[in-house]
């Protein structure tokens, strides 16, 4: 690769704001929408902030997903887990066409919008209890310990078939796989409990198969029948996406509401704009903070710019969800804004496979919570709120709160 720009030294993580992207990316998206970005190992890539560049290459085939081709954009990765990057049947979101296909085709029948929807009365009960056991409880509470956390937690255990009861350990060992501060052998450790606790429950399955998505998967036969590798892949993905993404979206999309009162009073005047209210929630603080890695393949030009076969590249879906020139006023939370197509949950073939999961939980999850707890505001000071930065995925450790009960 050869350019005449000085590289970026790193990806930029400075936020101006806990609800904002780093500032820089406005100026890149404006001079350099693909920026010569220096890896942590030293490798030379890009950054793509542009709206119009992020979306065509996500939907690219020549832009590779297989992570033995990445590089991290944020760490160094340890020697020790180098070995586990090379491409592994069942870990789908890591494999590009034809093997992906193969997977994602087994699955995406078990998140269509007509199942998803289906779920809404039960995911109904389970935010109602949460929300009825926080107000027996009493005020002040911590919103993600008690209800952002273990609501998705509940919700994806019952669809996949996993005993709730183990929750404690799963989410552990997810916050140790996602951090940026878990060290090599806190990854193996956690790695190696995790593939031996959904191998556990893959023969568990097999003696004895239940109504769920991982007995399903389990009893598959013919060509479509999986092995206890590819399971125990699927499974684990499943497991730790389902819970932490739409943890962090309920925890940070409150926060951000409480935080914009004039937004909030709005849907609390018209619950009709929560579907409005999710999509701009998701555009507005694009949780996947930095973004997603793909390699060429072959020779790809985008912005402008020959991205070389081999090179590493950074799509930015926050700076992407920011562009002004595909949103206008793009900084502002706006509940009423018209839908423009979103990448909070990526795009192409490796789009989010639980984004309609993702939406009941969240549509359902803000609509009771508003409707429960009213008068919710924060119980500290905003800037006693501690943000979950050190995360591939963001949000908040925790979200103090208080409410007013009827008289």
């Amino acid at each position: 690769m050869s350019t005449s720009y000085a590289p970026l030294a790193g990806l930029p993580r400075e936020r101006a704001s806990v609800f904002d992207p780093p500032p820089v990316y406005r100026r890149l998206q404006a001079t350099e929408p693909v920026s010569p970005l220096t890896f942590p190992d030293g490798r030379a890539g890009w950054l793509v902030t542009r709206y119009d560049d992020v979306r065509a290459l996500l939907a690219d085939p020549r832009m590779s997903s297989q992570r033995s081709l990445g590089a991290n954009p944020i760490r160094l990765v340890p020697e020790e887990l180098k070995p586990f990057l090379q491409p592994r049947p069942g870990q789908f979101i890591g494999l590009d066409p034809p093997e992906h296909t193969r997977y994602r085709r087994l699955l995406t029948g078990q998140f269509t919008v007509r199942r998803m929807n289906a779920l809404q009365p039960r995911v109904t009960e389970i935010v109602d209890e949460h929300l009825q056991a926080m107000r027996a409880a009493g005020a002040p509470a911590d919103l993600v310990s008690a209800f952002a956390l273990p609501v998705p937690s509940l919700v994806i255990c019952e669809l996949l078939g996993v005993p709730y009861l183990d929750r404690a350990e799963f989410q552990q060992r997810s916050r140790l796989l996602l951090s940026l501060t878990s060290e090599g052998p806190e990854l193996l450790r956690a790695r190696g409990e995790f593939r031996a606790y959904m191998l556990e429950l893959v023969r568990a399955k097999r003696a004895a198969p239940g109504d769920d998505l991982l007995s399903g998967l389990v009893h598959l036969e013919g060509p479509d029948r999986l092995n206890d590798e590819e399971l125990i892949n699927i499974g684990l993905l499943l497991l730790i996406a389902g819970h932490e993404t739409t943890a962090n979206m309920l925890g940070l999309g409150t926060f951000a509401l409480l935080q914009h009162p004039a937004e909030l009073e709005r849907l609390r005047a018209d619950p009709a704009l929560v579907n409005g209210a999710v999509e701009e929630l998701l555009r507005y603080l694009t949780i996947v903070q930095f973004g997603l890695v793909r390699v060429a393949t072959e020779d790809v030009v985008a912005g402008g710019r020959t991205i070389a076969k081999g090179d590493a590249v950074v799509l930015s879906l926050p700076a992407a969800n920011r562009d002004p020139a595909h949103f206008p006023d793009p900084d502002r939370l706006d509940l009423g804004r018209e839908y423009a197509g979103h990448l909070a949950f990526g795009h192409g073939v490796h789009q989010c496979l639980g984004q309609q999961l993702a939406r009941v939980e969240m549509h359902v999850g803000f609509t009771r919570l508003l409707a429960t707890l009213p008068g919710l505001r924060l119980a500290v000071p905003a800037e006693q709120v501690r943000m979950r930065d050190e995360m591939f995925i963001y949000g908040v450790e925790a979200l103090p709160v208080t409410w007013a009960e009827a008289a």
